[in-house]
């Protein structure tokens, strides 16, 4: 599974051929979470809330490159590293 960004310890990570709805998964200190991204909903595990608060605001900044980096995923394309958050 490629990392495609990281930032303040938490790896943020997309398989190929994964199933819908369009996420990715997000690693922190032991703990995953697998985060919608269209609505940056939590979809199951989880991190710490500070950690979370992160990704959603990350989510934000990045949401169509996440969505383009999905649609190479689905067509077994490398994906593009994104940008941490500052």
């Amino acid at each position: 599974m490629p990392v495609i960004s990281r930032f303040y310890g938490i790896a943020v990570k997309m398989y190929y051929n994964d199933h819908a709805p369009p996420h990715f998964h997000a690693t922190y200190s032991g703990n995953e979470a697998v985060i919608e991204i269209e609505t940056s909903a939590l979809l199951r595990g989880g991190l710490p809330n500070r950690a979370l608060d992160l990704i959603v605001e990350w989510v934000e900044l990045h949401r169509d490159e996440l969505r383009a980096n999905w649609d190479r995923a689905r067509h077994a394309e490398s994906l593009d590293a994104i940008d941490p958050l500052p």
